[in-house]
């Protein structure tokens, strides 16, 4: 097992991880027993979504840590919940507007800013695309896309794995990681824009309801998850990650990322029970709500 080979720091190290784990869990259990309570059931499922990914990502990266030939089956699990999270974010800054029915009333003349991040920053000649059921049809595309996909790909990940023709670090061309990572990559893109693309509209409105603090929680989790963990494996790869036997390179790689996962996700789960437990009031009906500066709605 893993803990026979410990030293004592060791053996503590893991220990004070695990123990961090179960109090995200319990934390998380406790937040969710408030919103099931105090929260309208229509946002209620979304917004347990939202706070579950901090504690999902933190349990996975455990079981990884403790069962290392887990690992890609733990990855691959929070890979999926988050691609379900994106999607659930998207939903809940329609939903904190009043629906998409109230959100096109809010902003029938406005338009839609696409110059935004990670896709087009800076296209700055790109036009505006004017607010309507379609526009707003297609962004909740490019994130249902996503939850649609990525469990798909890692379905044949998996498959290809067990034949032996899939191996996870494994950068050459003639392999499939390497083309099922890319594809997943554009794919996390597309995602990530239609929701940068509706936060840009909606943060002035939504700053009462602290949209700001969230989206830099949902931001942390993306880039933690997937940016921090595919540096440490390419550092892993490139042996810049020095082997400690009875550990390769890429195994350190893999507990560094996953032991730096639980303590961040332990952290961003605390902080999202105090960002998510404070109660909003209700945003103004459209009629009475003030004009947003950039938008030419005229009040009725």
């Amino acid at each position: 097992s893993v803990s026979a080979g410990l030293d004592l720091p060791g053996r503590f190290l893991f220990a004070t991880l695990t123990l961090m784990t179960l109090i995200a869990i319990l934390v998380f259990i406790e937040e969710a027993v408030y919103i099931y309570r105090k929260i309208p059931s229509s946002k209620r499922s979304i917004i347990i979504w939202i706070n579950a990914a901090a504690p999902v990502i933190s349990t996975t990266s455990c079981i990884g840590m403790w069962v290392p030939r887990s690992t890609m089956f733990t990855d691959f699990t929070a890979g999926i919940f988050f691609a379900i999270v994106i999607h659930k974010f998207l939903m809940m800054m329609i939903k904190e507007c009043g629906g998409q029915k109230v959100l096109l009333r809010r902003f029938e003349n406005g338009h839609f800013t696409i110059t935004t991040g990670p896709c087009c920053c800076c296209c700055l000649c790109l036009p505006r695309v004017p607010i309507t059921r379609q526009t707003l049809f297609w962004l909740k595309l490019g994130t249902f896309q996503f939850a649609v996909f990525r469990p798909v790909l890692v379905f044949l990940s998996i498959v290809l794995w067990t034949n032996g023709n899939y191996v996870l670090y494994n950068v050459s061309p003639k392999g499939p990681a390497l083309w099922i990572s890319c594809f997943i990559g554009a794919l996390t893109l597309c995602a990530l824009w239609a929701v940068g693309i509706m936060f840009r509209k909606v943060r002035i409105l939504l700053k009462c309801k602290n949209i700001i603090p969230k989206f830099a929680l949902y931001q942390f989790i993306v880039i933690l998850n997937h940016l921090q963990t595919t540096i440490i494996n390419i550092f892993a790869t490139q042996k810049i990650i020095p082997c400690a036997p009875p550990l390769s390179s890429t195994a350190r790689g893999s507990y560094i990322a996953q032991q730096l996962l639980i303590m961040e996700m332990f952290l961003i789960t605390v902080i999202s029970r105090v960002v998510y437990r404070r109660k909003y009031h209700d945003l103004e009906p459209p009629e009475c709500a003030a004009e947003e500066p950039g938008d030419k709605k005229q009040t009725p």
